[in-house]
């Protein structure tokens, strides 16, 4: 990060809400495309699309040097099945079932690869029919399970990736995952994980994207508070149902082609359909610009929560304790955790502030050499926003009411050593 885009985010944050700037539209609905690697800089995309929240589309350039673009696709752009069958044939993978609906999502099983392979070459044989229905591999966390593959390397653009830097420190889980998928294959209309950003490659095929702005969603509720399992159904018309459609804006519409990604912003909900069978790789994650829009959606979350079980509030001794199982159990973080997942994201900025890294660290693939190759300025910022947040969850109610006795360092504590790094790094 330069000196100019750091003064930038300062100014930006200083002004602006999480909830305005989760709120921005784009003007027309247009969505940029970066054509040139070479001219596109880190933080000419955290200035122009990081924090205003925009979406973009990075050309099939960004990609062409990926190990999968290479192996995984064939001369003519379709999946490579032998390839994949060879290096993965004996994998279990979850599978959807794109003509189900189940609640406000597509079923899923758990199938061997190969199995799933036999039945997409069926599928295609068979005129993208199938009486198991179109089944969707989602949420492959293929990079976990084969670490040696030479699959892609995150684009620096992604780097500052406090989700997945969390769950690696931890061991538990990650936020990377691969899709395959058919003609026809989609994911009903969401939001990603925590609200966080998200980056879609494909590497090949093609895909619709029909995206809204953070905010829209409230105008495609029904009159219970539900958002539709699929944004384009004919029954959103009934304004009897969906009282406030009429409102909403239409979809910003990308149709992304093999090889580009494309950048989901923060808080957008959004439908996807598979245009030709389709290969894609997708990241979630959260960084300083979205961190806060990460904290309003677990104060929302557990506020729902609380709702739903408040007659229970006076005859329950530990209320307040068992609304935050319940969070974690929908949303996979509870207030203590989302205070660990603070702590390690700073503690590791100040490691590389107070220590820097030694030549054989910084060429290593670990969270701290990619701080380190962003540089002090944006650690200093990722600090700044932490700093941000933990004050507020510090003085939250809810956080308040638990044990707090476990955590080291304690809150106050782990402020006031954050605010000391970040006055002495700007010495």
């Amino acid at each position: 990060m330069d000196r100019a885009t750091f003064a930038c985010s300062t100014a930006f944050f200083r002004d602006y809400s999480s909830s305005s700037q989760g709120a921005f539209c784009l003007p027309g609905g247009h969505v940029d495309f970066i054509e040139k690697v070479e001219s596109f800089t880190y933080s000419d995309f955290f200035r122009d699309y990081l924090i205003p929240n925009h979406p973009c589309i990075f050309s099939a350039k960004f990609t062409e040097d990926w190990g999968s673009r290479r192996s995984w696709v064939t001369w003519d752009g379709k999946p490579n099945f032998d390839y994949l069958l060879q290096k993965f044939g004996e994998a279990v993978v979850p599978v959807a079932n794109c003509d189900v609906k189940e609640y406000n999502s597509n079923p899923k099983e758990q199938l061997p690869f190969k199995e799933y392979i036999k039945y997409w070459k069926e599928y295609i044989k068979n005129g993208y029919r199938s009486s198991r229905g179109c089944l969707y591999l989602k949420d492959w966390h293929l990079s976990r399970a084969f670490p040696e593959q030479d699959v892609y390397t995150t684009p620096v653009y992604f780097s500052s990736d406090w989700l997945n830097e969390y769950w690696d420190a931890i061991a538990v889980d990650d936020y990377r995952f691969v899709y395959m998928g058919p003609k026809g294959s989609w994911t009903p209309f969401h939001a990603d994980v925590f609200r966080s950003y998200s980056w879609s490659a494909n590497i090949c095929g093609r895909k619709k994207w029909l995206l809204y702005p953070a905010g829209q969603e409230e105008y495609l509720k029904d009159r219970h508070g539900n958002l539709p399992f699929d944004v384009t159904a004919p029954g959103l018309q009934d304004r009897s149902v969906y009282p406030r459609y009429n409102q909403s804006q239409p979809p910003v519409e990308i149709v992304q082609e093999a090889g580009e990604i494309v950048f989901i912003p923060s808080g957008w909900h959004h439908q996807v359909y598979n245009l030709e069978d389709t290969i894609s790789i997708n990241h979630n994650w959260v960084n300083g610009c979205n961190v806060a829009i990460m904290w309003c959606f677990l104060q929302d979350e557990l506020a729902a929560v609380q709702r739903e079980i408040n007659e229970w509030k006076d005859p329950m001794d530990d209320w307040h304790l068992q609304c935050q199982l319940i969070m974690k159990s929908c949303t996979g973080i509870d207030y203590k955790e989302f205070y660990n997942f603070l702590k390690v994201i700073a503690e590791n900025r100040i490691s590389v502030l107070e220590n820097g890294l030694d030549d054989e660290a910084s060429a290593k693939n670990t969270p701290k050499a990619a701080i380190s190759t962003l540089g002090m300025l944006h650690a200093v910022f990722d600090l700044k926003r932490t700093v941000k947040v933990l004050t507020s969850l510090s003085a939250n109610e809810d956080f308040k009411k638990l044990d707090l006795t476990s955590l080291s360092p304690p809150p106050e504590a782990l402020l006031h050593h954050l605010k000391a790094a970040i006055d002495t790094a700007l010495l």
